[in-house]
């Protein structure tokens, strides 16, 4: 009798957290297929279908020697992207307790928005799923142990979907003919070495600053203030994130490897640094 007690124990103790997971992956599934659905649902017509270099005329110097640098005259323009990347995620604000993290990414250009789903690996058998979106004018950012126990769920407001078209913007590189004036983005000039450009989606615009190499590449970009959450309030910050390692992918020249940080008083403070592993394209032509 004990050893058939003990033996039921054990395996309680074996099936309750496999019953977890499981649950926890299915409950998380089933939300990101929605959020995903509204995605998909939100997209709209590519106009041009193809990327002409005479549409470069008037632009910045270093904007139109990025284009030159990363495009190929007559290419289609890109409707959407799968993306997966790999990398860490410092989950101690600035204290250095780096993460391993996975994520997929969907985005559509028109109109614009993404989906990042990602899982970070806080110990062994140990993860939180965290899901960060603008979808249909609206900023998405949650996390969850297992994908079942909610750690952080910032409420849809204003900053927030502010902050997430910011992300858009600033990860146009990957997508390069977003960047386009005809796919909606402005121009500014700056310097010989940076512009600033600046996105609208509605009554919603963003607008940063885009740094170039000596090739003619982005190699970072900037904002003065990029909303966080911090102790329960959403307060804006500079922000940046540098791009390098290009590689050619359908024609397009895009960087591979990125770091974003927070600039705070005390410096600059990584919080994530990782690289795409796979990139597919949908092209409006």
């Amino acid at each position: 009798m004990w050893l058939n007690l003990v033996f039921l124990l054990l395996l309680a103790l074996i099936i309750m957290p496999t019953a977890v997971l499981l649950l926890g992956i299915s409950r998380w599934q089933s939300g990101t297929t929605r959020l995903q659905s509204r995605l998909e649902a939100g997209r709209g017509r590519i106009i041009p279908n193809t990327y002409e270099s005479s549409e470069l005329e008037g632009l910045p110097a270093p904007v139109q020697r990025y284009f030159l640098a990363s495009l190929t005259d007559g290419q289609p323009i890109i409707s959407a992207a799968e993306l997966g990347l790999e990398g860490e995620i410092d989950l101690g604000r600035g204290q250095g307790k780096w993460s391993s993290a996975r994520a997929t990414q969907s985005v559509v250009m028109q109109r614009p928005g993404f989906h990042w789903d990602a899982r970070v690996r806080i110990a062994p058998a140990t993860k939180i799923f965290v899901l960060d979106a603008y979808i249909a004018g609206t900023g998405v950012l949650k996390a969850a142990l297992f994908g079942l126990f909610p750690i952080v769920k910032i409420p849809s407001s204003p900053e927030l979907t502010h902050a997430e078209l910011m992300r858009f913007l600033a990860e146009a590189p990957l997508y390069p003919t977003k960047l386009l004036p005809s796919q909606g983005v402005v121009w500014e000039p700056i310097d010989d070495r940076s512009a600033r450009a600046t996105l609208a989606d509605g009554d919603l615009s963003v607008s940063l600053v885009f740094d170039f190499d000596e090739a003619g590449l982005i190699c970072g970009v900037r904002a003065s203030g990029r909303y966080r959450a911090l102790d329960g309030k959403m307060v804006q910050t500079p922000w940046e994130a540098s791009f390098s390692d290009y590689k050619n992918r359908s024609e397009m020249q895009i960087p591979v490897r990125a770091e974003v940080a927070w600039i705070l008083p005390e410096g600059r403070t990584p919080y994530w640094r990782g690289r795409v592993t796979e990139v597919m394209y949908k092209f409006s032509a």
